[in-house]
């Protein structure tokens, strides 16, 4: 996808856009250590409660909205190996699923690379898209925030935002210095999405 197809989009007020291989490669992580941790099996992620989580840690109110989850990985990986589903074009790309409290979530998954963008210059592409777009009030990123230098550009699109006319929250695992979005721990979701809860974690610890 390049910018100027998605100009063309019609785009929900609420958007998830999600680096794929980067929540995968974090969901791997965690599952690993908690495994050790609480010393039982970890399950994969059940995406569409990971992307509830999301929207909820987005300040998204319970109400019938529509929300827009885009997902963009790389062209060699057909699937993510820590969720479930898992299949990009199978059983991701173009499904949907309602959420009793938030509405419907439609997802999207954008392959990339070879001859298309890369991954990173896709990403920001889709973001200045989508700030320029008044229908969309409320974006939600989750980038691969390992990468310092894609930080600092993301920073630099939300720089004149208005976030009275947009709420903008970015999701990393450490906090991010500076930038005018709010700020989510992006493990919170996960864990949430695996099955597991803060007092089993604490039950564990003491």
């Amino acid at each position: 996808m390049n910018a100027q197809q998605a100009q063309n989009i019609r785009w929900s007020e609420n958007i998830i856009i999600a680096d794929g291989d980067y929540i995968d490669h974090v969901a791997f992580d965690l599952i690993v250590n908690f495994e050790r941790m609480l010393d039982r099996r970890i399950p994969a992620a059940d995406f569409s409660q990971w992307a509830v989580d999301i929207a909820l840690d987005g300040r998204l109110k319970p109400g019938d909205h529509e929300t827009q989850v885009v997902l963009l990985h790389d062209r060699k990986h057909l699937k993510l190996e820590n969720f479930a589903p898992s299949d990009y074009e199978k059983e991701l790309n173009g499904q949907a699923f309602r959420d009793a409290r938030l509405g419907e979530f439609i997802i999207n998954a954008i392959a990339t690379g070879h001859e298309e963008s890369g991954k990173e210059a896709v990403l920001l592409d889709l973001l200045n898209v989508l700030c320029s777009h008044e229908e969309v009030k409320r974006i939600m990123v989750v980038p691969d925030a390992e990468d310092s230098s894609l930080l600092h550009s993301i920073k630099r699109i939300f720089e004149e935002v208005d976030d009275e006319l947009k709420h903008v929250t970015l999701f990393a695992m450490q906090p991010v210095e500076g930038g005018n979005f709010r700020q989510q721990i992006l493990g919170y979701s996960l864990l949430n999405s695996m099955g597991i809860s803060s007092s089993e974690i604490d039950g564990k610890i003491k």
